[in-house]
């Protein structure tokens, strides 16, 4: 199925998700992350882009953000994997490219899924093997969500924000939410979605989308269009030769 147009809507959420060239390593050792994340922050900043949630694994980045300019994901993508493409072929004395193209990314309906992104991004090192325990990774927003931690890089959206009056609050209720499992073909819905840039969210948020964006946001469906009905009298001379 077609990629649908890349959509850079100011103030609507996204899931973006940028994997190493071949699904190879992007990073190396512990100044590989903190660079990246450093790096992150100073492009977030410049082109006014709010962080939410992150994880950054061997071989993939994945956030949740909203963008307050147009263009603003866009641009800090490009601004971010530039620069961080320059450290890694300097520091490493390697060059050509590191990422697997171009970063791809969804639309989140907040009202019904954005804490769910939270949670599938900050679920990813415990799925993948790489931790006994979301909070056992450094490299996420887990321990920021779920502890007294601080983050200079963390803008979070209002709906997390509501779940408590305050810090403390919101941490307990945030970490309930850890209770359940996830249901696989939730997981499954979620990544297709970003996989194939689609909105993720129910038909009225799709046609608000379609109505801002002024173009389709659905995929066409499968299969061959219906030709249009014969003229009856043509109609009946095919039946006829048939007979």
């Amino acid at each position: 199925m077609a990629r649908l147009p890349r959509l850079n809507l100011p103030d609507i959420p996204q899931h973006i998700v940028q994997t190493g060239h071949n699904n190879l390593p992007c990073f190396f050792d512990d100044e590989d992350y903190e660079f990246y994340l450093q790096s992150l922050k100073t492009a977030a900043e410049q082109y006014r882009v709010d962080i939410h949630a992150y994880v950054l694994l061997p071989n993939m980045v994945q956030f949740i953000a909203t963008p307050r300019i147009e263009q603003g994901i866009s641009s800090m993508m490009q601004s971010l994997g530039r620069r961080y493409v320059q450290y890694v072929n300097h520091r490493y004395r390697r060059s050509g490219t590191l990422w697997g193209g171009r970063y791809k990314s969804s639309l989140i309906d907040s009202e019904a899924y954005l804490l769910t992104c939270y949670r599938y991004v900050e679920l990813k090192p415990m799925y993948l093997g790489l931790a006994n325990e979301p909070g056992e990774y450094p490299w996420s927003s887990f321990n920021f969500h779920t502890t007294l931690e601080t983050s200079e890089l963390i803008k979070d959206h209002r709906l997390y924000t509501e779940l408590g009056k305050n810090t403390r609050e919101r941490v307990q209720a945030y970490r309930k939410l850890f209770r359940y499992a996830f249901d696989s073909r939730l997981l499954t819905y979620i990544a297709e979605t970003v996989k194939l840039g689609q909105v993720l969210g129910g038909d009225s948020f799709k046609d608000r989308i379609e109505r801002i964006a002024n173009q389709r946001v659905r995929p066409l469906k499968r299969g061959r269009p219906r030709k249009q009905d014969e003229h009856p009298a043509k109609a009946n001379e095919n039946k006829t030769s048939t007979v």
